[in-house]
């Protein structure tokens, strides 16, 4: 991990209250001078969010603390708990715009604000949204963030929510308050399956998911490239919390000393560990008079080559 990712998870994390707060200040506003229920939703959603914006820049500290004697890798692996935590707040937004929805539709009782002050603070939302969703997402993915992801994807379904409610007001004005309850309705199912992705992807990270091919091709790659390495097996590459731990075999020819094997692991363990997504390495050196170097297709098929071995 990069050494600044502390220092812009929480500025980050801040940033993300600060919007929401004064989006709420914003949106209640206009929703008290117009009355417009397309604003009035759109103010409690921001509320939602300043919450577990709060929880969220809570979570971001605690996994940003450094290493201490109980916690000898960091606090990193708290991080997917409060993507899951954002994911709950995904479910409860997708949740309510299809229950109000819904019920305005059952109902008949479709009423929206034909204002022109209603229009002007949506699309101030969906503009100033889209903003942070592209610069959250862009500080998830520099710096290996699962929490910042699932946050930078609630920010793109916040944008969906005002567009929508956007073309209440406007269908409404234009005699077709129908359309705002429909347009809810189609961005509830997306909200709902965002929330689905920000799961699966945290689960990943707390169960031990393998990182993508080209990542594990690469950690066999700086392994196989020591010219004393013969050849590698057994590699495994898990994720730890956003972090990824990797153990492999190397093989070496037998008659090199114990100080030259330990040069050479050494070698293999500071290449691998490079990478800025994996956090610890461990190797184990095998010679060749102990019959341990064995065939792996797995490292054949990620190297590229079958006759490296």
């Amino acid at each position: 991990m990069t050494e600044d990712r502390p220092r812009v998870l929480r500025r980050v994390g801040i940033l993300l209250l600060v919007v929401n707060v004064v989006l709420v200040a914003l949106k209640g506003g206009a929703w008290i001078a117009t009355g417009s229920l397309a604003v009035e939703s759109e103010t409690v959603n921001s509320a939602a969010d300043s919450v577990y914006s709060l929880v969220t820049v809570a979570g971001l500290y605690l996994t940003t603390r450094p290493p201490d004697f109980e916690h000898p890798h960091g606090h990193e692996r708290i991080e997917p708990f409060v993507g899951l935590f954002v994911a709950l707040g995904i479910f409860a937004a997708g949740g309510t715009v299809l229950y109000q929805s819904g019920t305005a539709l059952l109902s008949g009782d479709v009423a929206v604000s034909r204002g022109p002050t209603a229009v002007a603070v949506l699309v101030v939302a969906a503009v100033t949204k889209f903003a942070l969703y592209r610069y959250v997402l862009a500080a998830a993915d520099r710096h290996n963030s699962p929490a910042l992801t699932a946050t930078a994807l609630d920010n793109r379904n916040d944008i969906l929510t005002a567009s929508a409610a956007i073309v209440g007001v406007l269908g409404a004005g234009a005699g077709y308050p129908i359309l705002d309850p429909l347009a809810a309705m189609v961005v509830a199912v997306g909200i709902v399956y965002t929330g689905v992705e920000v799961v699966r992807d945290n689960l990943g990270y707390l169960l031990g998911r393998a990182p993508p091919e080209d990542l594990r091709r690469e950690i066999i790659r700086r392994a196989l490239e020591h010219p004393d390495v013969e050849g590698a097996h057994d590699v495994i590459a898990h994720y730890v919390g956003p972090e990824i731990d990797v153990s492999l075999h190397i093989e070496v020819e037998g008659e090199r000393t114990l100080y030259e094997a330990h040069d050479i692991e050494s070698a293999v363990v500071d290449s691998i560990r490079d990478l800025p997504e994996v956090d610890d390495v461990f190797v184990h050196v095998d010679p060749r008079e102990l019959d341990e170097w064995k065939a792996d297709e797995q490292v054949d098929q990620l190297a590229g080559d079958e006759s490296a071995r």
